[in-house]
């Protein structure tokens, strides 16, 4: 691995696609002028609306070939965005088309410096929370992914989960489909509720028995529709130090990712060498 300068963008996006993009092309272009190498977008950063299924109106086929379509809006904005400024960029979720019309496809996309689209995941765990005054079920309008996703860049592997899949700790161990993860990133839409007993220790837990650095991006406020998410977008050392963490409201959390850490953490304790059970 080499060290690098990450950033964890933190939005309140809300129904209006050009609204969010516009938002998200002024964090990412502010990501990239304080040298940020890595960029990472949360979950739904393009589209939370009223109702889960408004984000049905706004799916699109998948297309890996850098090439710019009406039908791929959202896919065309993250190829321009990792082109101008020169940077990584993981592209939160967008909806993809999926085999059911009634459904799409919660993706992550990642693209290289050159716009490039490298890795696809499609979220693989779908949340499903009801405690007598919050229901969510995404399951009603959500295909869920079936593949772990790692990929390669010139500062180390890495992976890539989205919000729900935090809670399964087996997804970030499949070494057999995604090899050793130098970095995970992790979009998401955590709810207030679940986020204050539960996002920075499943966060930190997740760095440390990986022996990684995780990126967490979220949404961090009241969206239009009055729904609540955490925040505490965070970036997270092998140790399981925080880095850096941003509460609430939309801005940016950014830290150094240093090789050297990684290196010595993975040494002093090589629990990864350890593990008997695979």
């Amino acid at each position: 691995m080499q060290s690098l300068i990450a950033c964890a963008v933190q939005m309140i996006s809300g129904p209006d696609v050009s609204t969010n993009l516009a938002r998200a092309a002024q964090l990412i272009a502010e990501a990239a002028a304080s040298g940020a190498q890595l960029v990472v977008l949360p979950e739904y950063f393009a589209i939370m609306g009223h109702s889960d299924r408004d984000k049905l109106a706004h799916q699109e086929p998948f297309r890996r070939a850098d090439t710019a379509s009406d039908s791929t809006p959202l896919q065309t904005f993250l190829a321009e965005q990792a082109r101008l400024h020169h940077i990584w960029l993981v592209g939160g979720t967008i909806p993809l088309v999926s085999g059911d019309p009634d459904k799409v496809m919660n993706s992550c996309l990642a693209f290289n410096p050159a716009g490039e689209c490298v890795a696809r995941y499609d979220k693989i765990h779908l949340f499903g929370f009801a405690n007598g005054t919050e229901c969510f079920a995404e399951a009603d309008t959500i295909s869920a992914g079936q593949q772990p996703v790692a990929f390669d860049t010139p500062f180390g592997r890495v992976g890539l989960a989205v919000c729900y899949d935090l809670r399964f700790p087996e997804l970030f161990r499949s070494l057999d489909t995604v090899g050793e993860v130098d970095i995970w990133v992790l979009p998401a839409a955590f709810t207030a509720t679940t986020g204050r007993a539960h996002w920075e220790v499943l966060l930190r837990a997740r760095a440390i028995e990986n022996q990684c650095f995780v990126v967490a991006s979220g949404q961090g406020g009241v969206h239009p529709s009055g729904r609540a998410t955490f925040g505490h977008s965070m970036l997270i050392d092998p140790w399981g130090v925080v880095l850096n963490v941003l509460p609430e409201g939309e801005g940016l959390a950014r830290a150094e990712l240093k090789a050297t850490q990684l290196h010595r953490v993975r040494t002093i304790l090589p629990a990864l060498q350890h593990r008997v059970f695979k």
